[in-house]
């Protein structure tokens, strides 16, 4: 047995899976994000790791005793100082904690964006461990003087779990900023530059990689095996594309959340000018010979969720009257052909190519005529062609992709995985395990504990649920639409920025 944990931005999944990938065992936590002030996003990391504790024994209330290895999946970015004893000494500050704006401009001036960008993948964010570090640094210098290591939920986790040193794995490691992708190494020069000490990181090492002994008092605290393997995990994203069977080139998964990601990997990294300029990042894959970038989308699933809190109350009723959830009544209701009406999903700012926060959301095309329908139909059309204009984008830094997997909320409608393959042009699968990062977790505990020879076999477990095939005469509708959308952005951006 493997035990994969997930701990993402507002809850913590345990699953425990037998070597054929079946699922022996599941527990899930919810909790909150404190934003004291604006741009501040944080957590109490102690707590969370109560949580996970909680999660693991439900787990494993049945197969506990036979879990071999354990691994982690984890929120980016995170950022928790601890000390020796590997208690924390703070608040975790999230990916999402903005504060760090003058820490951003002060990496662009001293090294340059692009330099970062050549060197580790990642240009200067807020969301950048190494600016988190270096905020605290120039705002709190006696927190950073009393800071042990400065640790990411990855290694905060497992070094609670009992492992030998603190660790952090390369996939975690290569989005901080101050990893050196080509070399796999802390990269001496940025830390240098930016006073940052190296002994205040945890020493860097492949997902995958055996990094001690579950804990003996904590094992049985939780009721797992005493001799249970602790095994260095990976950032969420990289794990969930494992978990979906994604370790070889031109394979891609989407991710259909309250956000939209599509996530993708690569033999060689990517830090072309073309990657520079559209923000993809490039970091390391959890199989460590491979790289990985992703696209996102702000609006995801929380977009159509907007509009039918806003818009559809009758729509609600009426599903509430005729037993049925909202968005199967909703999808009924669809018209069949390419909306009248064109979207632009930026409610939230854009993503992916451009990110650019001072866009806003437009409706296209309205007439007299037009239905909350025909609304609807166009905002899932929006979130597609958000993915096909990043598939087309990632094709100039020599990206492609040309199968999609996908997991999430968005997975669960027929209507909207058939829109994606007609609108794609490109097969559309579901996998029959849908906490694809738990199983990817699971999967990085099985390489490292020889259930697996490496961590492409381990891959060979993953299962395909249904695949969606593009509907060649529809294929042809969208592609005059798409032609339209892609023109949006620069047609609308000098208003919007008014706006």
């Amino acid at each position: 047995m493997l035990l994969g944990i997930d701990l993402g931005t507002t809850g913590v999944k345990a699953m425990v899976f037998d070597e054929d990938g079946k699922p022996a065992g599941y527990g899930f936590q919810e909790y909150d994000i404190m934003c004291s002030k604006a741009g501040y996003a944080e957590q109490d990391a102690e707590s969370l790791w109560l949580h996970t504790k909680k999660v693991i024994c439900e787990a494993a209330q049945e197969a506990g005793k036979y879990i071999k290895g354990i691994s982690v999946s984890v929120q980016g970015d995170a950022v928790i100082p601890i000390n020796s004893k590997r208690e924390a000494l703070a608040y975790a500050q999230l990916g999402m904690d903005y504060r760090g704006t003058k820490e951003v401009e002060y990496c662009n001036t001293t090294l340059g964006g692009e330099y970062l960008f050549g060197k580790t993948g990642m240009r200067p964010h807020p969301m950048n461990s190494l600016i988190k570090i270096l905020w605290v640094k120039n705002n709190l210098p006696q927190l950073y003087e009393r800071t042990f290591k400065f640790v990411t939920y990855a290694d905060f986790i497992l070094g609670k779990l009992g492992s030998d040193e603190i660790v952090l794995d390369y996939t975690m490691a290569s989005r901080t900023m101050g990893f050196n992708i080509h070399t796999k190494m802390w990269d001496q020069e940025i830390l240098s530059r930016l006073d940052i000490q190296q002994d205040k990181l945890g020493r860097a090492v492949p997902s995958g990689e055996a990094v001690g002994v579950i804990d003996k008092q904590l094992a049985e605290e939780l009721g797992i095996h005493p001799g249970a393997v602790l095994v260095a995990g990976g950032h969420d994203q990289t794990c969930a594309a494992l978990g979906a069977g994604i370790v070889h080139e031109n394979m891609a998964l989407d991710s259909h959340g309250t956000a939209e990601v599509i996530s993708t990997v690569f033999q060689k990294p990517h830090v072309e000018q073309a990657m520079y300029k559209s923000f993809y990042p490039c970091y390391i894959h959890t199989d460590p010979d491979m790289y990985f970038t992703f696209a996102l989308n702000h609006t995801g699933g929380v977009l159509l969720k907007w509009f039918v809190d806003e818009f559809c109350y009758e729509d609600k009723e009426a599903a509430k009257a005729g037993h049925k959830q909202i968005y199967d009544y909703l999808f009924e209701k669809l018209p069949e052909a390419p909306s009248p009406v064109l979207m632009m999903p930026y409610l939230n700012g854009s993503g992916n190519p451009t990110c650019d926060l001072n866009m806003k959301g437009a409706f296209l095309g309205l007439t007299m005529t037009t239905t909350r329908y025909d609304i609807a139909k166009a905002i899932l059309e929006a979130q597609v062609f958000e993915m096909k204009l990043n598939i087309h984008t990632l094709k100039d830094g020599n990206v492609i992709i040309q199968e999609l997997r996908c997991v999430g909320g968005g997975a669960k409608s027929p209507e909207g995985l058939q829109l994606k393959a007609n609108i794609l042009g490109m097969p559309v699968s579901t996998l029959q395990i849908r906490e694809a990062a738990c199983l990817g977790a699971a999967m990085l505990a099985g390489a490292a504990t020889g259930v697996f020879e490496n961590i492409k076999q381990a891959a060979q477990i993953v299962r395909m649920d249904k695949i969606y095939h593009p509907q060649v005469e529809i294929v042809s509708l969208y592609k005059d639409r798409y032609f339209l959308y892609q023109s949006l952005y620069e047609t609308l951006k000098q208003t919007m920025h008014s706006l």
